[in-house]
This record gives C-alpha cells, sequence and structure tokens, in this order.
C-alpha cells in the first residue's frame, strides 16, 4: 500500500483513491484488522504508526487533514481545529468535533463529528497550507476562544503573539471585523488580556490566576542585567514596585531549557545558581509557581501578596 501512503502528507488517503489503485473494500478492512490502517473518519485513512505516535491534538489534526480531503476546497478549517493547524497552544480544548468554515455559502450545521459554520470569511483570510484551506491564525485563535472560557481564550491569543502569527494590532482588527458575530462578547475580556511575552501555557494561566486574584500585573519577560551593562537572565514574570521577580516552572519549561546530555536535575541546578545571581544583581525576592499552585489560586495570590509585603487584597 505504499503507493497509497504517498498521496498526500502524513501518509491519509481516501477510500475512492484506494479503489482507484485496484484495492477492494474488504483489503482496507483486513488492513485495519492487521493494524497497518486506522480509519480517521468514513472514507479516510492514514498509517496507524501515525496514528499511535500523535498526541490529542495531533489525532485531531489528522482528523480536520481527512475532512478537507473529503470535502476539496469547499471548506477551510477554522476554530479549534484551524488553531491546531496553526500550532497555536491550547488549554483543555474540546476536540471531540472538527471545526471547519463553508466557502460555498452554505449554512451551518453539525453533522457527524464535524461542526460546519456559515461562510462569515473574508477572502484574505484563506490560507492554503498544502492540499488544504485554512483560516487565517488571528481568526482561528478568536473563534477557538470564542467557544471556551476566558482562562483558555488567554492561551490561545497569548500564543498568537509568541509565535509571531500575528501581532496584537492584527488581533484588535480580526476581532472588530467580528464583534457582532456569535459568542464574540465574551471575547471582550479575553483579548483585553491577550500580552505579548507570556512564553507557555502555564505563563498564561498564572497571569490569568493574577488577574482573578487583582494581583498587581506583572512585567513579563523581564532582563535583568548586571553592573557592566551584560545580560544575567530573563524572568517569566517581575513586579518592580515591590522588588520581586516570579517564574512559572513547568516539566515542559525544563524539557525545553536542556542542553545536549543534560538531564532534568541539571536543568534544576543551572536554574538554581540563575537565580541566585538574578536575586544577588537586583536584591529582589523570587517567587516560582508550579502547576498545583494554579489549582489554589487563593492560596497561591496570598503567598504572593506576602512575597510583596501586599496583606490586604486589593
Amino acid at each position: 500500500m505504499d503507493e497509497l501512503l504517498s498521496l498526500h502528507p502524513n501518509g491519509l488517503f481516501l477510500r475512492g483513491e484506494a479503489l482507484d489503485f485496484g484495492y477492494r473494500d474488504r483489503d482496507l478492512l483486513e488492513a485495519r484488522r492487521a493494524g497497518v490502517l486506522t480509519r480517521l473518519r468514513q472514507g479516510a485513512y492514514a498509517p496507524t504508526e501515525t496514528w499511535n505516535a500523535r498526541d490529542e491534538a495531533g489525532r485531531h489534526q489528522l482528523v480536520g487533514q481527512a475532512v478537507c480531503l473529503t470535502h476539496a476546497n469547499r471548506v477551510a478549517l477554522s476554530h479549534t481545529s484551524g488553531a491546531v493547524e496553526h500550532g497555536l497552544r491550547l488549554w483543555k480544548p474540546n476536540l471531540e468535533t472538527v471545526h471547519v468554515t463553508r466557502l460555498d455559502k452554505s449554512s451551518g450545521r453539525h453533522q457527524a463529528g464535524i461542526t460546519y459554520h456559515e461562510g462569515n470569511w473574508d477572502a484574505d483570510d484563506v490560507y492554503a497550507k498544502g492540499e488544504l484551506l485554512v483560516l487565517g491564525p488571528e481568526t482561528c485563535a478568536l473563534d477557538a476562544a470564542s467557544l471556551t472560557n476566558t482562562a483558555s481564550g488567554v492561551v490561545i491569543l497569548d500564543s498568537v503573539l509568541d509565535l509571531d502569527l500575528g501581532t496584537k494590532q492584527s488581533l484588535f482588527a480580526a476581532y472588530a471585523r467580528r464583534e457582532r458575530w456569535p459568542n464574540s462578547n465574551k471575547l471582550q475580556i479575553t483579548i483585553r488580556l491577550t500580552r505579548e511575552g507570556s512564553q507557555s501555557v502555564g505563563e498564561s494561566l498564572a497571569r490569568h490566576l493574577m488577574w482573578t486574584q487583582h494581583l498587581p500585573e506583572p512585567l513579563l519577560q523581564f532582563k535583568v542585567y548586571d553592573q557592566n551593562g551584560i545580560l544575567v537572565g530573563v524572568t517569566d514574570f517581575a513586579w518592580p514596585d515591590y522588588g520581586l521577580l516570579g517564574e512559572f516552572d513547568g516539566k515542559i519549561k525544563y524539557g525545553r531549557l536542556l542542553k545536549p546530555g543534560e538531564t532534568a536535575s541539571d536543568v534544576i541546578v543551572r536554574e538554581k545558581e540563575r537565580e541566585d545571581k538574578l536575586r544577588e544583581i537586583t536584591r529582589w525576592l523570587m517567587i516560582r509557581y508550579i502547576w498545583q499552585d494554579l489549582f489554589t489560586p487563593e492560596k497561591t495570590a496570598a503567598r504572593t501578596r506576602r512575597q510583596m509585603g501586599i496583606w490586604n487584597a486589593a
């Protein structure tokens, strides 16, 4: 079946294409039973090895690509599915349904794991990505954020800026164009909370926690220089008025900091030495947040206030 697996990216192919090559439905069934193929949806297949290697978002991406193949150029990936295709960061997304926007002016509907959205799109906002079409990153991000809560929406919109897929100006312009669309009211807060400088899901969620708990807003990616003007380090958060630096420590972050031949323990030791130097130069305190802190917001806020010397909530 090698000829089928080379037809489209990721080894995807359609039932009709297999039949054109002389295969029968029985051959496809036997390949599925043997663990060679996985059916993504009716009439679309991918190598099981490819499917098994993907996480939940990666599998959703494959199914979304299969939907585009079966619909030719009549739809474009959008909303959460478009955000996945653009590589935007997501927090607890609903990936049960593939979202597409209709380009043929047909009405919206939901059917067989696909949500078809009506054609509220601009021709300049339809991007060709290989064989499929996808709406622009700002549009997909806003639409995806409109389907979830504020915290998850901030994660998505922050990633647009961090991944250089848009600017605050382009996000606000995209929002202005869709201000009266369904579910857009909730985006008023989300887009106002979007900031440049959040480089991970955890950093965005920590900043959202600070907002809900009425903590002072931090500076992001704060640069610390020594007396010779040499950059010593960059912290995730900083409150200069309170003499406090902040970091979000996640396993993904430590993995990102790994150098060849290093272990996570090596990174932790190096980060501790870096923290000592930052505190020595600034003479400020350092507060570190971990994932568990996000789920105890009041306790985390109280700890932050103690570090700031603020004893009463704002």
